[in-house]
């Protein structure tokens, strides 16, 4: 096999996991960067070379030479800095999958992560709203603007059909059926999913789309509007999702929930919504676009964490610690037979 420096297999393999694999543009960036750290630690404490001498995109060193104790080193390297579990997870999954496609394809011998242990991650129960602190959410963006309109439709659509936040800006004009009531979804890698909108949704989307305060409420900056694109800013370009955060941190501070609320969270509370309601778990599955129902079904256990949230508080009983109940202040000795 041909010598094949770091540098260059990288690129190889993030064109592959783009025009191949058709990963998001947020799976490629991460991916961009754990490659890179990794080259970075490589040079620096396995070369030895001085940290004044490198830079980080230019790894020269062969792939070759990349064996599995300088893995282990990495490993512990990456726990020595305290990183979460989650983080150092991602890190040595895009190695193992780089590795895994330079074998695959004929460009190494073996893969250096052969038979090493990748640190196991708890599976956390996602975050989930009430109705209550939905409708609180809703109410926040004003809609006699036409941006604030906007904003209230995208939380009513992200609420109405979980979509995440990738699939909401990508939208486009011909994926709306807003008579149908269904709209198509990229979902992720490119795999598209018709889902259906309720009626609220898609009277907010055609008012929307329709706004007759649309070119009142335009920058003075706006040129030529995006003619695909459902989701516009106030220059008529597609939004982003750094736009919908920012919007969507504004509106969560303005209804006093919780600031580690984001715009997924509301795909987790639908989903659970449709789980307390009867939805079965394989239609659910279809609708949020999961690959797994073993995905799907984290959101059983966060509807019994909710039932038994309202059982707490509903219970006149089951706030009362063990053995303050039902003690009368005087006891009658009773003898049973």
């Amino acid at each position: 096999m041909a010598e094949l420096s770091f540098s260059k297999a990288g690129a190889l393999f993030l064109h592959y996991l783009s025009t191949v694999k058709q990963v998001s543009q947020h799976t490629l960036r991460n991916y961009n960067i754990d490659m890179q750290e990794f080259g970075y630690f490589f040079q620096n404490r396995i070369l030895l070379i001085p940290e004044a001498d490198l830079k980080k995109n230019s790894s020269s060193f062969l792939v070759q030479g990349v064996e599995k104790k300088a893995i282990r080193s990495y490993l512990a390297f990456l726990a020595e800095k305290q990183l979460s579990k989650k983080t150092i997870h991602r890190r040595l999954s895009c190695l193992r999958s780089f590795f895994t496609y330079l074998v695959k394809h004929k460009k190494l011998e073996t893969n250096p992560l052969t038979e090493l242990a990748t640190p196991k991650l708890e599976k956390k129960i996602p975050a989930s709203l009430s109705y209550q602190q939905i409708e609180q959410l809703l109410a926040q963006p004003n809609t006699k603007t036409y941006l604030g309109y906007r904003d209230r439709c995208i939380m009513e659509l992200f609420y109405s059909s979980g979509l995440r936040l990738s699939e909401l800006i990508g939208l486009n004009r011909q994926d709306l059926d807003i008579q149908g009531l269904l709209i198509k979804v990229d979902g992720k890698g490119k795999k598209q999913r018709v889902v259906p909108i309720t009626q609220t949704a898609a009277h907010w989307l055609d008012t929307y789309i329709n706004h007759p305060l649309r070119d009142q409420d335009s920058s003075s900056h706006r040129r030529e509007e995006d003619p695909q694109a459902v989701f516009l800013n106030k220059w008529g370009k597609r939004l982003s999702s750094r736009s919908i955060d920012r919007h969507f941190t504004q509106y969560l501070k303005a209804s006093g929930l919780a600031a580690t609320i984001t715009p997924h969270t509301i795909r987790h509370t639908i989903a659970t919504h449709w789980l307390e309601k009867g939805m079965d778990l394989k239609t659910i599955q279809m609708l949020l676009g999961h690959n797994s129902l073993a995905t799907t079904t984290i959101y059983t256990q966060v509807s019994s964490r909710l039932k038994r949230e309202v059982y707490d508080k509903a219970h006149p009983l089951a706030q009362e610690k063990p053995g303050k109940l039902f003690k009368p202040d005087s006891v009658v000795e009773q003898s049973f037979i």
